[in-house]
């Protein structure tokens, strides 16, 4: 295998950790391997002999665990939750941004679909900060709330840079790498926070990169959007939550006035495809007050992995 077709196999392999150990555990071991030796070309016991070797619990790194971070915006208290690799640093570090659901779950700080990412920053030696910007105002899920307290356009705009400065005080962290990475809600907030308009003018160097996961593209397509900051765009052709052809004329509309921009859309992908182990599903029919009021949402494990190699890449950068 080539070493693009290598990272896929590993990506998709840690994908089949969730199913071959989670729940019905026969039945989705069966459907992982069948995707990976029609993804891969493999023939199925090779799959399985490798996947499992890659995926045993034996196998794997120990977890990261975070810590309660209290950062002070104004008169609100921000709680964030830091990950960290171990030392004195300096580490590049992103600043990770929930979606309309928050950040925590009914008995955990952070909801395994960011967990998983922050245990992987932190296995690539990054610190990753998740601001709670919902939880911090007592607020719940805000999916599905017809006047939002919290916009992504003002105050999640403000968390990111109360975070971003929270940081730069910070001895561990490598200040001309510090880089964003939103979902849903919080990368509709990162495109508002990369804008040009919103340049500080401080001494500290600017954020290093940007990732936006199906952000909502439809407000800044109209308004002539652009960015300071090289900016990935990761969105599923089947995205009926958010709107790809809207994205699309936002980033097309920014080409030759901004920073570097790129756009990846996923064949046959719906909103949150790189959520593990999520059937696809209509939202609308859920009482979930986390997940969106309308469209599809779901699992693609090829676009995760895919997704999951080219935010490693950006970062990088």
């Amino acid at each position: 295998m080539s070493a693009r077709e290598t990272h896929r196999f590993v990506m998709i392999c840690r994908n089949f950790r969730v199913l071959a150990f989670g729940r019905d555990g026969r039945r989705r071991i069966a459907a992982a391997i069948t995707v990976i030796s029609n993804q891969m070309r493999l023939k199925p016991v090779i799959a399985l002999l490798t996947c499992l070797a890659l995926a045993s619990p034996a196998a794997a790194a120990p977890v990261a665990t975070p810590h309660e971070i209290e950062i002070a915006e104004g008169e609100l208290t921000l709680h964030a939750q830091l990950y960290k690799p171990d030392g004195e640093g300096p580490f590049p570090t992103v600043i990770a941004l929930h979606g309309c659901g928050g950040l925590t779950g009914r008995a955990e700080p952070v909801l395994p679909r960011y967990r998983e990412w922050a245990e992987q920053f932190v296995k690539d030696g990054k610190a990753v900060l998740l601001p709670d910007s919902f939880g911090s105002r007592g607020l719940g899920p805000q999916c599905r709330v017809k006047e939002p307290k919290v916009r992504a356009r003002r105050e999640r705009v403000e968390d990111i840079m109360a975070a971003r400065q929270w940081l730069t005080q910070q001895t561990w962290v490598a200040q001309d790498r510090i880089s964003l990475i939103g979902w849903a809600h919080g990368a509709s907030a990162l495109l508002w926070a990369v804008r040009p308009q919103l340049v500080t003018r401080g001494t500290e160097p600017d954020f290093r990169s940007a990732v936006a996961f199906y952000p909502n593209c439809r407000i800044s397509a109209g308004l002539g959007w652009s960015t300071r900051v090289p900016t990935l765009l990761l969105i599923g052709s089947k995205d009926d939550v958010s709107s790809p052809s809207a994205c699309r004329q936002m980033i097309d509309g920014a080409q030759g006035r901004s920073a570097l921009t790129r756009m990846v859309v996923f064949p046959g992908a719906y909103h949150d495809f790189d959520r593990a182990n999520l059937p696809v599903h209509a939202a609308n029919g859920s009482p979930d007050a986390a997940t969106p009021e309308h469209g599809h949402i779901g699992t693609d494990p090829e676009a995760r992995a895919e997704a999951q190699r080219l935010v490693t890449e950006w970062l990088v950068r």
